[in-house]
């Protein structure tokens, strides 16, 4: 008998297939290509979502959340690097807000298959059509991918200190070009290698406690709310969505905000937003002040993530930074993996009103380590 706990381990299989192929995605990447990853990161996800909507039993779901994980992992690495190194942080954070927005409609179809009678399966057949068709549109999109990378390739060549020097010297008559040497491909670097890289460590750690904070309350704020605050049960499931309300909101707006500020003030107001919500659920008694504390550490969470992302070029180097990427991806779903878990043994053991304190935590690991970072870069 499959009961609804089972859900857990369809979601474990996603998260240990998203880890493998994030810390693979620097070879993939390098070998294929960024536009030719993200279209088939894509192909594989909408054929797992198709074959969840088709699976006949438990065990089919399970081979289905495989490529699901491997599909997840190498687009998050492609699409978060490749707008690192190319476009601003205002981008990445309009990014980030798309995924919201994505996450916010996947519940409206489900709902929308259940009202039409399509059942369940009908949801996932009609998020796997939406993905087909991005799949069609990125695979036409291969050539734009392809100049873009060329342009690139153009553009490393021309800031290459030797050929500088040559389009700075006087022309002589009849010189004869030298023949033009293909630069080495790099080298790619192993997770021994990444891991040794100062500062490297702190970023590990920053992701995964951002995890731990963003996926520990998105889970259990409705928990929270319902047995530590006595909110009614549908009122309490409602004010909770309010964590992903206002991350998507919050990236929307920071993209604006990026425009003007750098990636270090923005995480560091996040943060200073995230801890006083975090007072807020501490603060004894008020449902509603809890209810704006949660809305408080959404709004907070949402510029962190796109900005740590994006300033990892700048702190380690634009040709380290598709494996440190990598690395980062794969600690973020090792904190989604292990933390909400963890917290339901708290939960379960002491009490759920520790939520606020273990988030709280979380929050200031991360803080500790990232200013580690800063004082790396001003060093």
């Amino acid at each position: 008998m499959v009961t609804v706990s089972y859900a857990g381990i369809v979601s474990v299989i996603i998260s240990l297939g998203t880890i493998v192929s994030s810390l693979l995605s620097d070879r993939l990447i390098s070998w294929l290509g960024t536009g030719k990853i993200t279209a088939i990161s894509v192909g594989l996800t909408a054929v797992a979502i198709l074959g969840f909507g088709l699976a006949p039993n438990f065990w089919v779901l399970c081979l289905c959340a495989i490529p699901y994980g491997l599909g997840a992992g190498s687009i998050d690495v492609a699409l978060n690097n490749y707008v690192a190194l190319h476009f601003k942080s205002s981008h990445m954070n309009w990014l980030h807000c798309c995924w919201g927005i994505g996450a916010t409609i996947g519940p409206y179809i489900m709902g929308a298959a259940l009202a039409g009678g399509s059942g369940w399966r009908g949801g996932y057949w009609y998020a796997a059509c939406i993905q087909l068709a991005i799949t069609a549109i990125l695979f036409l999109s291969l050539p734009l991918w392809k100049r873009g990378e060329q342009a690139d390739s153009a553009a490393v060549s021309s800031s290459h200190p030797d050929r500088g020097a040559e389009n700075d010297a006087p022309v002589k008559a009849q010189e004869i070009p030298e023949p033009k040497v293909q630069p080495a491909p790099p080298r790619h670097l192993k997770l021994s290698e990444v891991v040794q890289i100062p500062g490297v460590k702190a970023m590990m750690v920053c992701f995964f406690c951002y995890s731990a904070l963003e996926h520990t309350i998105g889970l259990w704020a409705a928990t929270y709310l319902r047995l530590f605050k006595n909110m009614d049960a549908a009122a309490a499931a409602a004010f909770a969505s309010m964590v992903f309300l206002g991350i998507t909101l919050g990236r929307a707006i920071s993209g604006f905000l990026a425009m003007r500020y750098s990636d270090q003030q923005m995480i560091r107001s996040g943060m200073i937003l995230t801890a006083l919500g975090l007072l807020m659920l501490l603060i004894p008694g008020s449902a509603s002040l809890a209810v704006c504390g949660i809305m408080a550490v959404g709004l907070g969470c949402s510029p962190i993530y796109p900005a740590m992302i994006h300033s990892t070029p700048q702190i380690f180097g634009k040709e380290r930074s598709r494996a440190i990427t990598g690395v980062q991806m794969s600690c973020f779903f090792v904190g989604v993996l292990i933390m909400p878990p963890l917290f339901g043994i708290v939960a379960d053991h002491l009490s759920v009103g520790l939520l606020p304190v273990y988030l709280s935590i979380a929050l200031g690991v991360m803080a500790f380590m990232q200013s580690r970072l800063v004082r790396r870069m001003v060093r």
